[in-house]
């Protein structure tokens, strides 16, 4: 899988210092899920896919092999 959730933000006009405060993260846990090195436990990923006005299934996308 690949994040989606960098150009999703970038896409909205926030910065990603304030989406790690709204979130209640570090930047450094929201660098990790961009990058995809972790993933956000469940209910975080539904609360960023609520704050970015998406939905879960938008933050990552399947890549084929």
């Amino acid at each position: 899988m690949r994040s989606k959730i960098g150009e999703i933000i970038d896409k909205q006009g926030y910065k990603k210092k304030y989406v790690a405060e709204i979130m209640d993260i570090t930047q450094s846990q929201l660098s990790n899920w961009i990058s995809g090195r972790a993933y956000p436990p469940m209910d975080k990923a539904f609360r960023l896919a609520k704050v970015l006005n998406v939905k879960v299934d938008d933050l990552y996308e399947e890549i084929e092999e």
